[in-house]
């Protein structure tokens, strides 16, 4: 299970990286609508910050409330671990959906050309 701080990296890492991917697609493939490329950059943002906001969780129950220190700490990884995959799980799909929004903007002809260079 990654830590917090990890998974704001790889939030960053991922959302910049698909970002500039837009800008590139953007800027340098013709035919693209540069105003829907524009759209799903700023879902990227949007997805980012909500991403980023629904990392701060916390455990709801206090030491007190469990019979010994071992049950609290059982009882608040298990926790974590499914807000974890959670919120990854969530991030993922979303994901996935701006890259196949990205993908439709591209030109029948530019997917070839995509395909071919990946069979290369």
């Amino acid at each position: 299970m990654a830590n917090k701080r990890d998974l704001k990296k790889q939030i960053h890492y991922v959302c910049g990286e698909l970002a500039l991917t837009c800008i590139f697609t953007r800027d340098c493939i013709p035919g693209v609508d540069r105003a829907k490329v524009n759209d799903i950059i700023v879902k990227v943002a949007s997805l980012q910050s909500n991403a980023l906001k629904h990392l701060n969780f916390s455990f709801d129950k206090a030491r007190k409330d469990f019979n010994n220190p071992a049950d609290y700490n059982k009882a608040k990884s298990v926790y974590e671990r499914k807000a974890y995959k959670s919120i990854t799980d969530e991030f993922n799909s979303k994901m996935a959906e701006i890259v196949k929004e990205l993908n439709a903007q591209l030109s029948p002809e530019q997917r070839e050309l995509n395909k071919k260079s990946l069979a290369e």
